[in-house]
C-alpha cells in the first residue's frame, strides 16, 4: 500500500503544506497525523504508513514548512510556533474531513517536541498522542547550543551542520545511505531553528507536565541522538506508557524490528480507542519494556 499525495495551498500567505495520504483498509477507526523529524519529510514513513493503514487507520504525513515538498527557506523557522500551525492547520482539516473520528497525532524525534508543545497547548487538541523518540534533550554540546542562539538573532540563515552519521538512526545500513542518498533530506540547519528548538525544548520541560491527553511514548535504548533518558520524566505522568526497546536506535520505526515497534502502537492505540472515553470536541472556527503504564 503506497501513498498518495497532495500539496495544500493555504489562504493565510503561510507556506504550502505537502502531506501524504494512505487510505485505511476498511472502514477506518481513527486518524493518525505523522509530524517527521529533523531535516527529514513525510516520505521516509512509507513503511509505517501502510502498517496503520493496514489495520483500519486513516493516515497523513505532513512536511512541516522549510521540509521535504513544503514551501518555505530550508530548515529554517521565523518563529517555533509557525510549526504549531502547520500542525493546526492539518488538523482541523482532518477533524472537519472525517466526522471527528478518533484522531492521533504522532511525532518523531523534533517532530515529537512539536507534537507534545501542541498537545499542551490551547489549540484543537487530538485525542491522544504518540511520541517516538521525541526531542525533549539532545547530545548536541553545550557550545553548539550557545553558538546556535547567537547566530540565530543577529545571522538567522547561517547554515550549521546536523553532524548525524548514517548508523546511529538504525542498524540496518541501508537506511542511512538512503537518508544521505535522498535529496529531500538536509544535512544541515539554520542557526534559527536551531535556537528556537533549544528554546522549545525549556518551555516544553516546564510545561510538559500539564499533559492529560492518553499518551504512548517509544525509545531507543541506543539512542545517540536523544538521549532515551529526556523522556523518563513523561512515564510518571497520568495516562502515558513508555516503552523502551533496549537494543534499537533513534529511528525505532526504521530499524529491522521497526514493524513490531508499529504493532505496539496499534495495540496501545486500539486499547485506547476501546476504552470509553468523552467525544472528542470540535474545533472553535477558524517489543519492549515498560517502564511505566499508568
Amino acid at each position: 500500500m503506497t501513498s498518495t499525495t497532495e500539496l495544500v495551498h493555504r489562504s493565510d500567505d503561510a507556506p504550502d503544506l505537502f502531506v501524504r495520504h494512505w487510505a485505511s483498509a476498511g472502514q477506518p477507526w481513527a486518524n493518525v497525523l505523522i509530524v517527521h523529524g529533523l531535516a527529514e519529510h513525510g516520505g521516509r514513513y512509507e513503511r509505517t504508513g501502510a502498517i496503520l493503514a493496514s489495520v483500519g487507520l486513516e493516515v497523513e504525513a505532513v512536511d512541516l514548512r522549510g521540509a521535504g515538498g513544503s514551501g518555505g527557506p530550508r530548515a529554517y523557522v521565523e518563529r517555533w510556533d509557525d510549526y504549531l500551525d502547520d500542525v493546526e492547520a492539518r488538523v482541523r482539516a482532518i477533524r472537519a474531513a472525517t466526522g471527528y473520528r478518533p484522531f492521533v497525532l504522532l511525532g518523531h524525534s523534533l517532530g515529537g517536541l512539536v507534537a507534545l508543545d501542541y498537545a499542551t497547548s490551547s489549540r484543537p487538541a487530538p485525542d491522544l498522542l504518540i511520541l517516538s523518540s521525541p526531542a525533549l534533550g539532545s547530545t548536541i554540546p553545550g557550545w553548539k547550543r550557545t553558538v546556535a542562539g547567537l547566530l540565530g538573532r543577529i545571522v538567522p540563515a547561517t547554515r550549521l551542520s546536523n553532524a548525524l552519521k548514517g548508523d546511529q538512526l538504525s542498524r540496518d545500513p541501508a537506511v542511512g545511505v538512503a537518508y544521505f542518498a535522498d535529496p529531500l533530506v538536509e544535512t544541515s540547519s539554520t542557526a534559527r531553528l536551531g535556537a528556537e528548538g533549544f528554546a522549545a525544548q525549556a518551555r516544553v520541560a516546564a510545561k510538559g507536565r500539564t499533559l492529560r491527553i492518553p499518551a504512548l511514548v517509544t525509545q531507543g535504548g541506543l539512542d545517540t541522538i536523544v538521549p532515551p533518558a529526556s523522556s523518563e520524566w513523561l512515564a510518571g505522568l497520568p495516562n502515558v506508557r513508555r516503552i523502551v526497546y533496549p537494543e534499537l536506535r533513534h529511528e525505532t520505526l526504521n530499524e529491522p524490528e521497526g514493524p513490531a515497534v508499529v504493532a505496539d502502537m496499534i495495540g496501545w492505540l486500539r486499547e485506547q480507542v476501546g476504552r470509553e472515553r468523552p467525544a472528542p470536541v470540535p474545533p472553535d472556527p477558524g517489543t519492549g519494556v515498560d517502564s511505566a503504564d499508568n
